[in-house]
């Protein structure tokens, strides 16, 4: 599952990994300071001697403010001492100007570029850390962008992914000599999970507290698992002791009642439905009528496929919403879809607004492209993967799990 995208994001990793260890090695560790990073460089003997001499000579140079007594029996170590530093500034001066000045020092403030000059120090002296500036992250990001649109995301999508990393990255330091790649993937952990989550929407709450019946009504186009899903919605539902009657609303498809009252029987439920060709209003009607009458705690309700072109189905879908007014419709489609699955639940969302969406087959999904892509696009949550063929394979979303899946954990 997610083998390509998987892919794609090893890649990145490994791209901007590289490149953060590649400015790491020529970074050579330095003690650590407090505040001012100058003060804990080590001095140079010539400069120390200066420094000292400088001093002892503005001492020197003070105002004497003592008796003239006392000047005159100063201290014959003094004037010894006095000695000793004339004699070491003519030994200093003596010497060519960088004879003992180690290469690495003399080339110490070369490393300071692009950024601030306190900032950059601080990562390099202090933290002995590599700062991430917008130019090392060119590279990486263009090639994250790329990955992403090969792995069926919508253009939106990955432009607010990349945004995001970059955000993430840019102005940060890494230690030197640490896993690289975990600063990288918690990145576009972050990013995604953002993407994923948007518009998170708990169904179990929801119908746990919802008025009853629910009525919920599934809709899609042709051989995307809408009546799939709705048998194995009806299995989870029972499994939590609630009670469920079928709408055969999908008069148009040849086939498509017996399809659904196979899986009513399996189940042990209740089945509406009418002649094939009948008019699929009336039929979700009488199945809300016959949950009323029989307090029954849910109705879902099947549909025909449908293009979102095709005027006169849609118009069919709006009349079916005004007679029988669900309380969900939920949006069905394919995830190996990708970016068709992603643009067809926009469209529907328009015509008659979804509140969210189920996902099939995300178990043969190489790219993940859609199931990242359509609750950012739609702006309503995806609420389920569909898994397998088995009653049990719906999987209720959870976006953890699904970074999980991403990143092999």
């Amino acid at each position: 599952m997610f083998n390509k995208f998987k892919e794609k994001l090893g890649n990145f990793k490994k791209a901007l990994s590289k490149t953060i260890d590649d400015k790491a090695v020529d970074i050579e560790p330095v003690p650590e300071a407090e505040e001012d990073f100058e003060e804990d460089i080590e001095p140079i003997p010539e400069e120390e001697a200066l420094e000292t001499l400088t001093e002892e000579e503005s001492y020197e140079a003070k105002p004497v403010t003592v008796a003239s007594a006392t000047v005159e029996t100063e201290d014959r170590k003094k004037a010894e001492y006095r000695k000793k530093l004339e004699n070491r500034k003519k030994a200093i001066e003596s010497k060519p100007e960088e004879e003992n000045i180690p290469e690495e020092k003399k080339s110490f403030f070369k490393k300071f570029s692009n950024i601030g000059f306190t900032k950059k120090a601080k990562a390099l002296v202090l933290n002995r850390e590599v700062y991430l500036d917008s130019k090392d992250l060119e590279e990486p990001l263009w090639e994250l962008e790329m990955g992403l649109l090969e792995s069926d995301l919508a253009l939106s999508v990955s432009e607010a992914i990349v945004e995001s990393v970059k955000k993430q990255l840019t102005g940060t330091t890494k230690r030197i000599g640490g896993n690289t790649g975990e600063i990288v993937e918690e990145a576009l952990k972050k990013a995604i999970l953002d993407v994923v989550s948007a518009n998170t929407f708990d169904f179990d709450e929801y119908v746990k507290d919802k008025e009853k019946p629910v009525h919920i009504v599934f809709v899609g186009i042709n051989g995307t698992g809408k009546t799939t899903s709705i048998a194995k919605m009806t299995h989870r539902l029972l499994k939590s002791d609630y009670s469920v009657v079928l709408a055969a609303g999908d008069t148009f498809r040849a086939g498509a009642i017996d399809q659904l009252g196979i899986h009513a029987d399996r189940l042990g439920v209740k089945m509406i439905k009418h002649q094939p060709g009948a008019d699929p209003a009336a039929v979700i009607y009488d199945a809300v009528q016959y949950a009323k009458g029989h307090k029954i705690d849910f109705i879902l309700s099947d549909t025909a496929g449908r293009m979102h072109t095709n005027l006169n189905l849609m118009s069919q879908m709006e009349k079916i919403c005004r007679v029988s007014t669900p309380d969900l419709i939920i949006f069905v489609d394919e995830a190996v879809a990708g970016n068709d699955a992603v643009e067809r639940a926009a469209q529907f969302n328009d015509a008659v607004p979804i509140d969210g969406s189920i996902l099939t087959k995300i178990d043969a999904d190489a790219k993940g492209g859609a199931a990242i892509s359509i609750a950012y696009i739609t702006g309503k949550p995806i609420l389920f993967f569909g898994m397998g063929q088995g009653y049990e394979d719906l999987k209720k979303f959870d976006p953890e799990w699904f970074i999980g899946q991403l990143f092999n954990q």
